[in-house]
C-alpha cells in the first residue's frame, strides 16, 4: 500500500498543477462540454491512462458536466501516485 502524503507534501505537489482542487483528501477536478457526447468522449479518453497506471479516478457525470476525484483508496487519501497520475493522465487532458 502507498504512503499517505502530509498535508506540506500535498499543498506543495498540488500548487503545481492546473486544474484539480485538494478537498477531502482527494484531487477534483469538474468540467463543462458543449453537451453529453462530448462529455462521454472526454471520460472515455480516461479508460486506457487508468488501465495503464492501474489507478483509476471516480467519475461523475451529469449530461454535460463530468467531475473526477482521485485518490487512493486503500491508503485512505492522497499518495504520491494521485499526484503522479493527476497531471500526467486525467488532468492534464482539461
Amino acid at each position: 500500500m502507498a504512503d499517505l502524503l502530509n498535508p506540506t507534501e500535498i499543498q506543495e505537489r498540488a500548487s503545481q498543477l492546473s486544474g484539480p482542487t485538494v478537498e477531502s483528501k482527494q484531487l477534483r477536478c469538474t468540467r463543462l462540454f458543449k453537451d453529453f457526447t462530448e462529455a462521454i468522449a472526454f471520460v472515455n479518453k480516461l479508460v486506457a491512462p487508468s488501465e495503464a497506471a492501474a489507478h483509476h479516478p471516480d467519475i461523475e457525470n451529469s449530461y454535460n458536466k463530468v467531475k473526477l476525484n482521485l485518490t487512493t483508496h486503500d491508503a485512505g487519501g492522497l499518495t504520491e501516485k494521485d499526484l503522479a497520475c493527476g497531471p500526467r493522465d486525467f488532468y492534464a487532458r482539461l
